[in-house]
């Protein structure tokens, strides 16, 4: 990690787990071997659940440049006002300013060097498009603010990682039926060159090794279930093998991910959301970790929701998120740990 940075820890929903899992992460940093972060969001918030879960967490206001010297005995914690008050497991729309502002920080501070790299609590879509948000997720919405900062438009490309396996969706958040039409050669093709140029550049991985899933059962087994994987596919992979990038398929997805198969590659394309995240979240639910790629910073997010349901209950696993700062705290230095 850069020296005597901290990560950025964007709040995601106050209403949800993720004031809960950043207290939790900070009581286990000496046990976990976790980076210091700073806590971008309302400390009243922090406080309030800490209190409730009877945590014993000091929280500390200070600027991004404290954070580091700070972390060995409270939680920093830069503060953004929520503008209401927050009870967990129940959202509200009036704070979806305060959890847009949070990120917009992160952004900003890793940006212009004040801190390491973005890691997100979750965020709920719904309550956030309820007060006029334009994005249709937590990635383009960073892609945005990305190109505010630099002038550069950048296409960022989700990836999903735990200790098992590596796997990036072509397509993400759209209906099952739309993702035949949405397929097409130039979005197979960027999509993979980020995914190569990145692992590369921030994993260490000299020469990645990619498999590419079919769409169709069998990989449309030569045409007869499906033409999308012989005349949108392949002639893509096609393209890319020609450029040096290594690169095997379509492969039958109902093959690719036992053991054997995936010791030949270090990460798996997939045609649309769940191909991808089934076999993730399975093999690495605890330890699973949303990384975006091509971006120009790192943002690293814990695998999963908001969690409203167990909001009050003190029983959410921090394990996710203490996975996304270590794999922040490493690509933001240049080195992988998974």
């Amino acid at each position: 990690m850069k020296t005597n940075l901290p990560l950025a820890l964007s709040q995601g929903d106050p209403a949800g787990i993720g004031p809960e899992i950043a207290l939790k992460a900070w009581s286990r940093r000496d046990e976990t071997g976790i980076a210091p972060f700073v806590y971008l969001g309302d400390p009243r918030i922090l406080q309030a659940r800490a209190a409730m879960l009877e945590l014993d967490v000091p929280v500390q206001v200070c600027a991004p440049e404290a954070a580091c010297d700070t972390f060995h005995a409270a939680l920093p914690v830069f503060a953004i006002d929520a503008a209401t008050p927050v009870a967990p497991g129940k959202p509200d729309p009036a704070t979806a300013a305060g959890t847009i502002a949070a990120i917009e920080t992160g952004v900003k501070l890793t940006q212009r060097g004040k801190t390491a790299a973005l890691v997100t609590n979750p965020i709920a879509k719904s309550v956030l498009y309820s007060s006029g948000f334009g994005f249709p997720g937590h990635t383009e919405f960073l892609a945005e603010l990305a190109r505010r900062e630099t002038g550069t438009q950048y296409r960022p490309v989700m990836m999903l990682a735990c200790p098992a396996l590596r796997v990036v969706p072509v397509t993400i958040h759209i209906p099952l039926s739309d993702v035949p039409a949405a397929l097409d050669q130039a979005l197979i093709i960027e999509t993979i060159r980020i995914t190569a140029r990145d692992l590369a550049e921030r994993f260490a991985i000299k020469a990645p090794r990619l498999a590419v899933a079919g769409l169709n059962p069998h990989a449309g087994e030569q045409g007869t279930i499906g033409r999308e994987d012989e005349e949108i596919v392949r002639p893509a992979l096609d393209t890319l093998r020609a450029e040096g990038i290594d690169v095997v398929g379509p492969l039958p997805a109902d093959t690719m991910f036992h053991a054997s198969a995936r010791a030949r590659y270090d990460a798996a394309i997939c045609m649309y959301h769940d191909q991808a995240l089934i076999p993730v979240k399975t093999l690495g639910f605890e330890q699973g970790v949303n990384a975006t790629l091509g971006l120009p910073f790192v943002r690293t997010s814990p695998d999963h929701g908001t969690a409203f349901d167990i909001a009050e209950r003190g029983i959410a696993d921090p394990r996710s998120l203490e996975e996304a700062l270590k794999l922040a705290a490493a690509l933001s230095g240049g080195k992988q740990d998974r």
